[in-house]
């Protein structure tokens, strides 16, 4: 690893502006500029990770790393699972902010300096002990708080260099973004016992973010973006596994897993407002994405996907949700759909960049109704310069 160097820090934090919602605007040609980000951390688990699972040796050589994986953008897989681009790639666009570097590939400070991504596919909530001690085994040796101790880890790192206050600034101009965690919980749970021994993980997963916010916070986190759970009965893979449970007649999802996946955004969201309480001045935002992925499914036209929204685009399961965990995309005998962009679901467990696309600009939409980022506010006879954010 590269030594890190003061002169690079030097520039980048001449860079850095004040995070959202500390009110420092800087006057630009009769413009107002509102504040901006420098970076984006990310912590999670596929839906989130752009390489770490790649690299991360019991994941490694997994099914993202093969094709038909990253067909639709890259043109070759990347690490991550979709056909394409994740729902960060197109917030860190959206925020005009670096991409940020997956955290066990080989970097350098600066890289760092740019943004981290933690987040691992397959990675849970809950420590793997806790699960077990349930019932429930999971399949990738990483959690939440092992994805928190290597973000102490980058400070530390980066804190050779830098003062205590000179991290405060790094942390305060970074969106911190927790991207959808607790799927890998739910699913195990699912799979090995049942809807209510997942159910009774609720609390004690939403227990996992809560102590994983609080300390973001003490590191001077001051922007914070979390996920909630996506519509656990609309996932082909959990479709197959519960073929005799009752179907939402508007969706065809499986409702009773549903129901467990608004259980948890309920009990997310009201964890956020006591946070939101406890300290004033940072900024704890919902991403919903159950919202926006239930919409889809119910009237996929609408959003522009085909008829098959419960399906996955890439497998060898065949049949309504063309799914099978013995043919799963890019096992022999499997094959992708000839257009990603018309499914909901990549691979029956993952969403495909189209449905990625649109969770992204539905979180944008709701970080600018809440002034959450920036833009260049102009009176009318100045309006020359465009917002951080453009219009999709």
């Amino acid at each position: 690893m590269a030594p890190f160097r003061p002169a690079v820090a030097i520039l980048f934090l001449l860079a850095l502006l004040v995070a959202a919602g500390a009110a420092a605007h800087l006057p630009t040609a009769g413009c107002r500029r509102l504040a901006r980000y420098a970076r984006v951390l990310c912590f999670g688990d596929s839906l989130t990770d752009t390489g770490n699972a790649a690299i991360f040796p019991s994941t490694a050589g997994g099914p993202s790393t093969r094709p038909p994986y990253g067909e639709t953008h890259f043109g070759r897989p990347t690490g991550r699972a979709s056909d394409g681009r994740l729902v960060i790639d197109f917030l860190v666009e959206g925020l005009k902010v670096p991409q940020p570097t997956p955290y066990l590939a080989e970097r350098t400070a600066a890289d760092l300096l740019n943004g981290t991504n933690f987040a691992v596919g397959g990675a849970t909530a809950l420590d793997p002990a806790f699960l077990a001690s349930r019932g429930v085994m999971s399949s990738v040796p990483v959690s939440l708080s092992n994805e928190t101790t290597w973000f102490h880890n980058v400070l530390q790192l980066l804190g050779g260099s830098s003062s205590e206050h000179e991290l405060r600034k790094i942390t305060a101009s970074s969106v911190f973004y927790v991207g959808e965690i607790g799927l890998n919980d739910y699913i195990y749970a699912l799979i090995d016992q049942s809807v209510d021994v997942a159910a009774s993980l609720v609390p004690h997963i939403i227990g996992a973010i809560r102590l994983a916010l609080t300390e973001m916070v003490s590191a001077g986190a001051r922007t914070l973006l979390v996920t909630g759970m996506l519509p656990l009965g609309c996932e082909p893979q959990l479709l197959a596994v519960f073929p005799g449970d009752d179907h939402d007649p508007a969706t065809g999802c499986v409702a009773r897993l549903n129901e467990l996946a608004e259980l948890h955004n309920r009990a997310l969201e009201r964890m956020l407002g006591e946070l939101r309480r406890a300290h004033p001045g940072r900024l704890f935002l919902y991403a919903d994405i159950y919202r926006h992925v239930i919409r889809a499914v119910a009237s996929p036209g609408a959003y522009g996907f085909g008829g098959r929204p419960l399906a996955a685009c890439c497998g060898g399961g065949g049949g309504k949700y063309n799914f099978d965990f013995a043919a799963f995309c890019g096992a022999p005998g499997t094959a992708a759909c000839a257009d990603p962009s018309e499914f909901v679901s990549w691979d029956g467990v993952h969403f495909t960049e189209a449905a990625n696309r649109l969770i992204a600009r539905a979180i944008l939409r709701g970080l600018r109704r809440r002034r959450a980022i920036a833009a260049t506010v102009c009176p009318p006879s100045a309006r020359l310069a465009s917002p951080l954010v453009t219009a999709e």
